[in-house]
């Protein structure tokens, strides 16, 4: 809980913020027009305005934008910015020096291939450019020189080599910190302190994901879903982000899922919204970038030879294009433990450099958003919110290295006997899992499986449970597992994951693992 002087803070931090926005702009024009109908009294204005507002929708609207400033991290003034974004010296380091190794490998890349950074495309490009942008999936340019910056498995090395330096590991007690590839000590839960955290997530609450696949009585099944379908549509109509926020720990309905998720991320559609993506888009057309082309190569070797997701590719290509130029996706790294890399074009800074598979962050909105700029929105708030974060070195509890660590301490803990089995042949169940967790498991589970998996990232507002799906799915392979006798029959084992229902997975895992 935070104290007096804490929350006087942070109330203050919120109205300054706010106070610049565009809603705020909105809210007063709307209190000053107000004025002018007859029920607003002047010995009574403070409370008609007040009223109006309220009725009006712009009270909810207010709450909303408040609630997203609270998910963000806190701003403490008297920290120096760098703590802010990482407080442990030893992860900011490694994290610069990953980043220098990524800038490093483009630059090489442009240098060797003749490719600037970024430059201005001709007049006749622009004019293509424009009239294909609703069919860029049709182009083929040659991107056979282009090859991605870097690849999961590339980062995870980073990751095992990391090493605080004021820890002596000869003085942690437990042996089983020597067994598993990462060696820092972080504090991860294990499945006592996940129980508590995700109590609604028990085997006698209902959940989205089970309850529509039981075998109970159509009457019963039936009546269960439209009470469920009655309180998202009341959670939708009152436009309330908390109330949607805690909805979705259970699972949001298929066709209201849109909604609910847009509604907890804030992510509004107003017609300045529409104008940013545009004036996003009047970049793209403008300037061509190097990143341009590993979004290319990336979309054709991930997305577009997936058989969910290929029909996606322009999609794919206008929101990632758009994406790379977003000055709006720079105010995440003041919290992220990364800087922006700068690609020198009219001072414009490139928002991120793409790695192999980081379209796939994107492709399953596709199947909720039909319309670009609505994808766009959501997507960008997914990514400053979480995505960032499975990407970047940091000490945060949904960070991937937390995440690493957490997965294989409920191995160790939870089986023992397999994590021991699977060593003693030379295979460390990280390197088989990390693939699914740097992409929070997209592109490796069916698309409905997959939301539901990302229904209780939003609901719970952590990452934490990838870790947990991804330890609970080596729980329900453990037989066949503990069978295998080379890295090759094990990764045969973990190679289909599109047949697994999660929800049953997590919930077995959480909830009736013995103790």
């Amino acid at each position: 809980m935070l104290t007096g002087i804490e929350l006087s803070l942070t109330i203050a931090q919120i109205i300054q913020r706010l106070r610049g926005s565009h809603l705020h702009s909105q809210i007063e024009r709307q209190a000053k027009e107000c004025l002018h109908q007859p029920d607003v009294k002047l010995e009574s204005l403070k409370e008609d305005v007040r009223s109006f507002l309220k009725t009006s929708g712009w009270e909810r609207k207010l709450q909303n934008a408040v609630y997203r400033e609270l998910q963000l991290p806190p701003r403490h003034p008297p920290a120096p910015p760098e703590h802010l974004k990482e407080p442990l010296v030893y992860m900011r380091k490694a994290q610069a020096s990953w980043e220098k190794r990524v800038l490093k490998s483009l630059n090489s890349m442009s240098t060797e291939l003749g490719v600037p950074l970024a430059h201005m495309r001709p007049a006749a490009e622009q004019k293509e450019l424009t009239n294909k942008w609703n069919e860029m999936g049709t182009d083929e340019p040659d991107l056979s020189r282009f090859r991605p910056v870097y690849a999961p498995k590339d980062f995870l090395e980073v990751l095992i080599g990391l090493r605080n330096p004021n820890h002596d590991s000869s003085e942690d007690i437990s042996v089983r910190s020597h067994w598993g590839l990462i060696q820092v000590p972080l504090n991860v839960r294990d499945i006592p302190h996940l129980r508590e955290a995700y109590s609604e997530l028990n085997l006698t609450s209902g959940q989205m994901g089970i309850d529509d696949h039981a075998l109970i009585h159509p009457d019963v099944q039936c009546t269960r879903s439209l009470f469920c379908l009655h309180v998202s549509c009341v959670v939708v109509m009152e436009e309330d982000s908390a109330a949607a926020q805690q909805y979705s720990r259970q699972g949001c309905p298929t066709g209201l899922r849109a909604d609910l998720w847009a509604l907890i991320l804030n992510a509004t559609n107003q017609p300045q919204d529409v104008m940013h993506y545009e004036q996003l888009k009047a970049g793209v057309i403008q300037h061509n970038l190097l990143v341009d082309n590993l979004i290319y190569k990336d979309v054709k070797l991930t997305a577009s030879n997936d058989d969910y997701y290929f029909v996606f590719e322009d999609f794919l290509y206008q929101v990632l294009l758009c994406f790379s130029r977003d000055t709006a996706v720079l105010e995440h790294f003041k919290y992220n433990s990364a800087t922006p890399p700068k690609s020198y074009i009219q001072g414009e800074i490139i928002s991120v450099i793409p790695f192999h598979g980081f379209s796939m962050y994107v492709a399953p909105l596709c199947f909720l958003y039909n319309e670009p700029f609505k994808l766009y929105n959501v997507f960008r708030e997914m990514y400053i919110r979480y995505f960032f974060r499975l990407h970047s070195i940091s000490s945060h509890p949904s960070g991937i290295l937390s995440l690493c660590l957490q997965f294989e301490r409920l191995l160790q803990t939870h089986l023992p006997q397999l994590f021991y089995h699977l060593r003693q042949i030379g295979v460390q169940p990280l390197r088989l899992a990390f693939k699914w967790m740097v992409r929070a498991f997209s592109g490796y589970l069916s698309t409905d499986q997959l939301l539901l998996l990302w229904d209780r990232i939003l609901g719970y507002d952590s990452l934490e449970v990838v870790a947990v799906l991804a330890a609970a799915v080596f729980a329900f392979r453990a037989e066949n597992l503990m069978e295998v006798t080379s890295l090759a029959s094990a990764e045969a084992v973990l190679a289909d994951l599109s047949t697994l229902k999660v929800m049953p997975l997590i919930q077995v895992f959480l909830f009736a693992t013995a103790m």
